[in-house]
Parts: C-alpha cells; structure tokens; sequence
C-alpha cells in the first residue's frame, strides 16, 4: 500500500563528485546544501555576499564579478551606525565604509575566480517578490531595516526572471562553458508575503526555471525539484520548524537523500558511507577515554582518515 505520491526525479546530466568543485548561490535552503556537502567533505563555496532571495540580487552579482564593476562609496549606504550595500545580505555590513568594500570587492574577485574554476553552480531561488528603491529604481537584495516607505515591492513576472538569469547564465558560460548549472526553489515558503502571494511566487520562479532550461543545452542546465519534494512528498506539518515556514531537519535530511540520490554519481556513494563513518566517530563522546579500547578506536580512526587523504588530499577532519 502507498501512503504518499513520489515526485518523479531525474539523474543530473553532469553529476557532482569528489573532482567537483561548486559554487552554491541564493536563498538560505543553499545553505542546508552546502551543509551536506561539507560534512561528506566535498568541496563547495557558499554565498560570498550572504543569503539571497530574489533572482536579480543573484544576477546583479554574478555580472559585477564577472564584468570587474567594483563597489564605490557612492554604493554605499550608512544607517543604524552601520554601512551597508542594497545589493547584499546585512551579514556583509560593516562600522567602517573602508571595511565593507574591502569586504564587497574581494567577495566579487573570489566569486569570479569560483565561477572561473568551477564545475557547478547551484541556485537556490527563494522568492519572486522583489523591492526597488524608489529614489532610483535599482532592485535592492537586502533594505537592511531601512524605511519600506522608500522602497516599492514588486512581484517578478516568469519573462522578466528568465531574462535576468538568462543574462547571468550567459555570462557564467562566457567564462566557463563547461561548468554544470544546477536550479532549485526553496522549499521556505515566505507566508510574510501571503499564502496566496508566496504561492504565485513559486509558481513564477519555477516557470521561468523551466524556459530557462529549454533555452540552454539540457546537458549544462538542470531543475531539481525541492519545493515539490516539501510540498507534496512531506505534506505535515510535522515536516516543519515551529514557525511552520522553514523545514525542519528531518525534512532537510529527506531532501539531502533525494539530492545526493540523483545530482551526485553514484560512484561516489560508497565513498561518502566511509566519511559518514568517520564523521560519526570523530563526534563520538567515550564514556572512558584512557581506555584501551578506545584507544583503539582512535586508532582505528586515524587509519582511515590517512587513507581517504591519501586518495583525496583536500579532505579535512577536525
């Protein structure tokens, strides 16, 4: 007997392994991805401007950093005693203006040189729902707590989504046509915004995903379907944090496992059993440490942490 539907998933034409090196952007379910990916010791790069939701605070950073268009002072702001830039997450603000664009302008050499290097780029679109500065009509990614009197909030259409990542795409194949893009939605529904309004959100970004996809090779361009995957595959709320927004761990570890089933070569799941092992005997709490069999156990251990670096140099265990 079936007690639920299962979303139907397709292999990544380009799956991830331990040669890969990626670059996540977005919203804040990349970071439960990049989280995954750390703990079985691939190597990933996440958000160096912060969390972002909408898909032209994604774009306009993807093209400053390929372009060289530095930050200036005039893109600066100072409110609350503190200097921010509207066009990244308030995590990058700063009590010195010299500190945040030395923190802007490195962020947009090493996201280049990620996106130079890399072999996939995942994007996780949060939200359709966007806000422009009246004062100047440019889209903010942050208001940083600034007046929303002084901005306009505006619902993306699925053309002008698909226009703005189509530009970003470009300019990723410009400089790396071989890197792998992976899509995703989060699964976070933004019910500040409205149930009926989060809904035509979602429903924007994944269209506009979608003719993104049938413009671009389908063998470059990818859609993994997490937002279906809470919305229909873990239909409870028990699936969700207190604020009945935000997936809770259980849920984030079912979509991990549908991830890591399709995005990841197969080839890589016995090697990713053995780091879990490690994994779980490095936070391992013995209940006699100057025991000998303990001791062995550390021994043990260590054996197999020198002979996983031994193939793959670049793994770290603390």
């Amino acid at each position: 007997m079936e007690l639920q539907t299962h979303v139907p998933l397709n292999k990544a034409p380009i799956p991830i392994s331990y040669e890969s090196e990626i670059v996540l952007l977005g919203s804040c379910f990349a970071n439960h991805i990049a989280s995954r990916l750390t703990y079985f010791q691939f190597r990933n790069r996440l958000n160096p401007f912060g969390t972002l939701f909408h898909p032209q605070a994604i774009t306009n950073l993807i093209l400053r950093s390929i372009e060289g268009r530095v930050f200036r002072n005039e893109d600066l702001i100072y409110h609350q005693e503190q200097w921010h830039s509207f066009e990244v997450h308030s995590e990058m603000s700063r009590a010195k203006a010299d500190d945040l664009l030395a923190g802007l302008n490195n962020g947009l050499q090493e996201l280049r040189e990620f996106l130079l290097n890399a072999s996939h780029l995942v994007i996780t679109l949060g939200t359709a729902w966007g806000y422009k500065r009246k004062d100047s009509g440019s889209w903010v990614a942050n208001c940083h707590k600034v007046p929303q009197s002084e901005f306009a909030k505006i619902l993306s259409t699925p053309a002008d989504i698909e226009e703005n990542l189509t530009n970003a795409l470009t300019s990723v194949f410009g400089i790396n046509p071989e890197i792998a893009i992976l899509f995703t939605v989060s699964p976070v529904r933004h019910l500040k915004d409205g149930f009926v309004e989060n809904q035509r959100s979602k429903a924007h970004l994944v269209v506009a995903v979608h003719q993104l996809i049938e413009q671009f090779s389908k063998k470059k361009v990818y859609y993994f379907p997490s937002y279906e995957l809470m919305m229909d595959e873990l239909r409870d709320y028990r699936f969700y944090e207190a604020d009945m927004v935000h997936p809770n761990a259980l849920a984030v570890n079912y979509i991990w496992e549908k991830f890591s089933s399709v995005c990841v070569d197969n080839k890589e799941h016995a090697v990713m059993s053995s780091v879990e092992e490690i994994q779980k005997g490095l936070a391992h709490k013995p209940f006699n440490p100057l025991s000998e069999a303990h001791k062995a156990f550390k021994s043990a251990l260590g054996e197999k942490i020198n002979d996983l670096r031994q193939r793959y140099p670049f793994m770290k265990f603390e």
